[in-house]
């Protein structure tokens, strides 16, 4: 039954009038693929003669819709997470060394050149590890904002991502910052915030926030790992 895959929202409202309007959501596990659904509860005590209606305050409408939309960013988070393409991480890539700073990772069958740029006395076939970094997050934005923009039926022809990134300082190399930029055509109202909310959480966003845990072991020409 519908009402088995019901997920309690995070609250309801009570109104002057002791309306209870609560907003909860369907579990997307039941639910066809690309599909969310908002759930808003009108008790039937609220109304003697069986109108599904309330009237509401503008301060209640204003609660009532923080409820709607913050339930609305959630199913959208769901449902990308669910729509994530299978098989990511199932199996190992490899880096081979060509020549120099010239490697060359293989993945399913892809291959990915990475160098150093002249400047850094390399052969620029490809670019810099930490480059690559940065476009991992932001092609997994752009991703992620794709579905969203195809799932809503609007135009994502003209969907880019750019990224800009420092390093930062001290002794430790690494990336201090990371800006982004997702540039798409102009949206229907109440959609940006949508939007947003999913290519921030896209898989690799996601890793960065919560960093994994990274082992490192060493094999050697006869065979042992250290």
């Amino acid at each position: 039954m519908l009402h088995e895959r019901l997920w309690t929202g995070p609250g309801s409202i009570l109104t002057r009038g002791g309306c209870e309007i609560s907003v909860s959501r369907f579990d997307p596990a039941g639910l066809p693929v690309g599909s969310g659904r908002i759930v808003l509860d009108l008790r039937r005590e609220c109304f003697g003669d069986q109108r599904s209606w309330a009237s509401l305050t503008p301060a209640e409408a204003r609660g009532l819709a923080g409820l709607l939309t913050a339930q609305a960013r959630v199913v959208e988070e769901e449902v990308a997470r669910r729509d994530e393409p299978a098989g990511q991480g199932d199996g190992p890539l490899e880096v081979h060394r060509v020549q120099g700073d010239h490697y060359t990772t293989v993945v399913r069958g892809h291959r990915i050149d990475t160098d150093q740029p002249l400047t850094a006395e390399g052969t620029d076939e490809g670019p810099t590890p930490v480059e690559l970094f940065v476009a991992s997050l932001a092609s997994c934005v752009a991703h992620y904002a794709g579905r969203y923009l195809d799932r809503h039926h609007l135009p994502g022809e003209e969907l880019r991502v750019s990224a800009r990134f420092t390093k930062a300082p001290g002794p430790i190399v690494r990336i201090g910052t990371v800006a982004l930029q997702v540039t798409v055509p102009a949206l229907p109202p109440g959609r940006t915030a949508g939007l947003l909310a999913v290519a921030r959480h896209c898989t690799v966003h996601n890793t960065l926030e919560a960093p994994p845990e990274v082992t490192l072991d060493l094999t050697t020409g006869s065979g042992s790992t250290q």
